[in-house]
């Protein structure tokens, strides 16, 4: 797949050139004053920070993810997902948003191709071990079907949804992070936290007595 995408690094730099790296100018995070602040006290390994951040770059991530891979929602989060883990270890401090939306597209873009990469590695092995695979499959078909479930179960509960989820489960961060970064209180976001894992329970055993 040489030459489908930008070249891949672990931490990239910032293509000043490109101008599509500079065609848009809103901002997600205008009510951040001091860009460089912030990216300053996320490569130090600030979760508060990471936890604003989140918050604030989650839905143009998600969007940019779509825009460079036209693929489903399921599959932008996972390239969101990566490209966050990416933010933690390799950011550096950034003078302005339009610094870091540049960096970030890059990044996205680059986690994106990455994961496509895989996928297609993963098929050809598939291909290549039909018959392995299948025996695999049918070993525990269950477990692939929960899996699908659980896939379309978070394509159908919307965008704020699954970042509430991601923030707290896949990411770890504390309640009270969270409430920092969305404007919650803890307690508002604990109820909502409560209330969907409650929802998906019940959706999952609904499920399995259809």
């Amino acid at each position: 797949m040489r030459g489908n995408g930008p070249a891949v690094t672990s931490c990239p730099t910032i293509i000043a050139s490109d101008p599509l790296l500079a065609s848009e100018t809103e901002s997600p995070v205008d009510a951040l004053s001091d860009t460089r602040t912030l990216t300053a006290a996320i490569a130090s390994g600030d979760s508060e920070a990471f936890a604003r951040f989140f918050g604030a770059w989650f839905d143009w991530m998600r969007r940019e993810a779509a825009r460079t891979t036209a693929r489903d929602e399921a599959f932008c989060l996972d390239v969101v997902q990566d490209s966050m883990m990416r933010v933690i270890r390799c950011l550096k401090p950034m003078s302005t948003d339009d610094d870091l939306r540049r960096w970030l597209r890059v990044v996205v873009r680059s986690c994106a191709y990455d994961r496509l990469r895989r996928e297609a590695r993963a098929s050809r092995r598939e291909r290549d071990t039909a018959g392995a695979s299948t025996a695999r499959h049918d070993a525990d078909p269950e477990f692939d079907e929960r899996l699908r479930w659980l896939e379309r179960e978070l394509q159908s509960i919307g965008n704020a949804n699954a970042r509430l989820l991601l923030m707290r489960y896949r990411f770890g961060l504390t309640l009270q992070q969270i409430g920092f970064a969305l404007g919650l209180k803890p307690g508002a976001v604990d109820g909502r936290l409560r209330r969907l894992v409650s929802m998906l329970r019940r959706r999952a055993g609904d499920h399995r007595h259809e």
